[in-house]
């Protein structure tokens, strides 16, 4: 049985939604079928409007109960940085986990990440290495993008550009107005296509 595969993510002003745009085109175009997630908010609306952060996505469904990801054999998750690390957001996520972990609920799923960053010294390696731990604490299978069939797009110097090993990425400037460039979304859309090649020859019963 074909798997089946959640892109699940934060986005404040939709830099890491552009990425997971991208990445689901690439699973589509590899043959494979994928449902996108964002999480919730947590700051309040007052707070996001100072922010000048827009409305989220209402076509996109909110993944309130992490419950809904058993559903699932594999996952792709989107996050930006925070001083290095995931944000508040996507710890609260991880913090409604307890009990699926408990029970070994994600243990021997697959799971990549793509991240975003204000700079180029925002932290998107380090946010993939803090990632491992809560990776696998849960017994999730880690697939990095590695260098297979992206050595020219990671080589590439010409310009500045997210992603790494690790994951896609992109940079957003510290006002935010800097959106995710072609190399980039090129980059995300290849992890999908590549993630999805890796998961698929596993048999899901």
């Amino acid at each position: 049985m074909a798997p089946k595969v959640a892109i699940v993510y934060y986005s404040m002003y939709g830099h890491i939604k552009t990425l997971a745009e991208a990445e689901a085109k690439g699973i589509r175009e590899a043959g494979g079928q994928v449902d996108l997630y964002q999480l919730p908010e947590t700051l309040p609306t007052e707070v996001l409007e100072k922010m000048h952060a827009p409305a989220k996505d209402a076509a996109v469904p909110t993944l309130d109960d992490p419950q809904k990801l058993l559903e699932y054999d594999a996952f792709l998750f989107g996050i930006p940085t925070r001083y290095g690390n995931f944000p508040g957001q996507w710890k609260a996520f991880w913090d409604k986990t307890g009990g699926i972990w408990q029970t070994g609920g994600f243990w021997g799923k697959f799971a990549g990440l793509f991240v975003g960053s204000a700079t180029m010294g925002g932290g998107q390696e380090s946010t993939a290495l803090a990632a491992m731990s809560t990776l696998t604490h849960h017994g999730l299978i880690f697939v990095p993008l590695g260098y297979k069939t992206t050595f020219a797009l990671l080589g590439d110097l010409s310009e500045v550009r997210g992603g790494s090993p690790w994951g896609a990425g992109t940079f957003s400037g510290g006002d935010g107005s800097r959106q995710p460039s072609a190399k980039e979304l090129e980059l995300a859309t290849e992890q999908g296509r590549s993630f999805w090649g890796h998961v698929s020859k596993h048999n899901f019963a």
